[in-house]
């Protein structure tokens, strides 16, 4: 039965959901980072929004660990990196907070506008100053939208009822699917900054936008222009907006996220009177808090049910349907059976994929392919999450090359592992959707199934070895519950691979090896036992 910690104050649907479903579930916002480890080795689930921080040194606590979540979009406070060096999956619910964030922005444009807080408390003080908060209309002003993603569009969408003018930059969106018809024009970040009458972000905080609003960028601004920020903390820099205010560059400004959370409360962009703040209130409706609390309870049940991966963001596939899941572990066997072949230093990995449903599924087939070779190499856990990233790790250069469908299976995946002495090539494919064959080992067209202990050996192609083979096999009260067989007519030598019931003794091998003809001898032993 899985156990899963909640330790941040989500709404309390995702906790009926999943002990209606029969989880182990524990309720314990506000925990102190020391009280989090000492019991977090226990869980197999997480649940967090922002106030969690699952950094590196709670998740080496993490024992039995398979999945965090969080309730809300950003992960900036997990470390997907570790998280995804322990195998652990990474989830969130990037739209169940959509609407909300995109209300507080236009709310906070609005403010800024009509300079509502300050007027609010002007008359709360017993004043009546009309012409102190003369305001500006949203109505035919230039609107830059940084990054047009889901909130970033029902910005622009809800932007454009007020009849203003919507520039774009987002990089990585195809201005052609999102424009068209749409009254978005998508510019280049600096043209963008000249046009603009208001600058709203919404991307994830990184690297590449950090500071990405700061005094250089604010210089190439119009004056009087009005910036937002209502995505993460840091993309637009505190210090140098409340300079350009002062300069009187910037008319004004509105933040719902810090740099620093919570901020210093000293701190001048608290205080200051063309500057709105919230405490982060982007995704704090009760609608957004049940919706995120709803979808992550559902992703965990989906998991933990039928091993779908929505909302995953470590991993390349959100579903493993019962056909893929047979074809990724076909890739294990094959890769487990390789790491039984390597004798001499990896140098390169190559993939062919054939078939349009493997083709679709690349990414999925070779995490498991990797996952199957390092199993065997690694004693800490590997699975599909971690496993392509540790073997990055070893600097081995591994390339996918989708070939045209085979003529004899519709789909097939061959891996080439080439060493410092040679290559190695073995293909595989399923038959129906669960029946996991490997058809071809180098040069030699072979069929079996690649299940339990079994041993591989080459041999010189003439009558009596397989006969000497299964003789002492039988002697050592081993049943044989299948034998296949490949030959090379023009070099005049066989494969055969005899499938064992039972364990294969160590010593089972140095009895085989003295047979004459035998050239080549691999006993391998079911995956998942040493």
């Amino acid at each position: 039965m899985q156990k899963i910690l909640i330790s941040d104050p989500v709404d309390k649907r995702c906790e009926e959901i999943l002990k209606r479903e029969g989880f182990l579930v524990d309720y314990k916002p506000g925990l102190s980072p020391d009280e989090l480890k000492k019991i977090i080795s226990i869980y197999n689930g997480l649940v967090v929004r922002s106030e969690t921080k699952v950094d590196s040194s709670v998740i080496t606590l993490m024992d039995s660990m398979e999945v965090i979540g969080r309730a809300g979009a950003g992960v900036d406070n997990i470390d997907v990196e570790s998280a995804t060096r322990k195998g652990i999956l990474v989830m969130n619910t990037p739209g169940g907070n959509t609407i909300s964030a995109a209300e507080h922005t236009l709310a906070m444009m609005l403010a800024l506008c009509r300079n509502i807080p300050r007027a609010d408390q002007s008359l709360k003080e017993g004043k009546w100053e009309r012409k102190k908060f003369t305001g500006t209309e949203l109505s035919g002003k230039t609107l830059l939208i940084i990054g047009l993603g889901k909130i970033g569009k029902e910005v622009a969408h809800r932007s454009r009822s007020f009849g203003m003018d919507l520039l774009a930059y987002d990089p990585v969106i195809n201005p052609t699917s999102v424009a068209i018809g749409s009254g978005i024009e998508f510019v280049p970040l600096e043209e963008g900054f000249r046009r603009a009458d208001f600058i709203t972000v919404h991307v994830p905080f990184s690297p590449s936008t950090r500071n990405l609003i700061n005094k250089e960028s604010l210089d190439s601004c119009k004056t009087g222009v009005k910036i937002i920020n209502c995505a993460r903390g840091g993309i637009v820099n505190e210090s140098d907006v409340i300079e350009a205010i002062d300069a009187g560059k910037v008319s004004g400004a509105a933040f719902d996220v810090f740099e620093k959370e919570p901020p210093d409360m000293s701190s001048k962009i608290l205080h200051h009177p063309k500057v709105i703040c919230t405490p982060h209130l982007g995704a704090s409706t009760g609608e957004a808090q049940e919706k995120v609390a709803v979808q992550i309870a559902e992703q965990f049940l989906e998991y933990f049910r039928e091993r779908k991966f929505s909302g995953v963001i470590n991993i390349p596939f959100e579903k493993i349907e019962d056909k893929l899941l047979s074809y990724i572990e076909l890739a294990e066997e094959i890769g487990y059976l390789q790491s039984q072949f390597l004798k001499s230093q990896l140098k390169e990995v190559k993939i062919s994929i054939s078939g349009e449903f493997l083709q679709s599924n690349s990414s999925a087939v070779i995490s498991g392919l990797i996952k199957g070779f390092l199993s065997d190499r690694r004693t800490d856990n590997i699975n599909l999450v971690n496993a392509p990233v540790l073997f990055k790790e070893s600097g081995i250069p591994v390339s996918e090359i989708k070939v045209p469908d085979d003529e004899n299976f519709n789909n097939l995946v061959t891996a080439v592992f080439s060493t410092t002495e040679g290559e190695r090539s073995i293909s595989g494919t399923v038959f129906g959707s669960k029946e996991k064959r490997i058809v071809k080992i180098d040069e030699y067209y072979i069929e079996f199934k690649p299940e339990g202990d079994y041993l591989i050996y080459y041999n010189e192609d003439k009558p009596g070895i397989l006969a000497a083979v299964s003789s002492i096999v039988a002697k050592e009260g081993l049943n044989i519950s299948g034998v296949s067989l490949g030959r090379n007519l023009q070099e005049q030598r066989a494969l055969s691979i005899i499938s064992i019931d039972g364990e294969i003794p160590v010593k089972l091998k140095e009895k085989i090896a003295g047979i004459e003809g035998l050239i080549d001898l691999y006993p391998v032993k079911k995956r998942g036992r040493r």
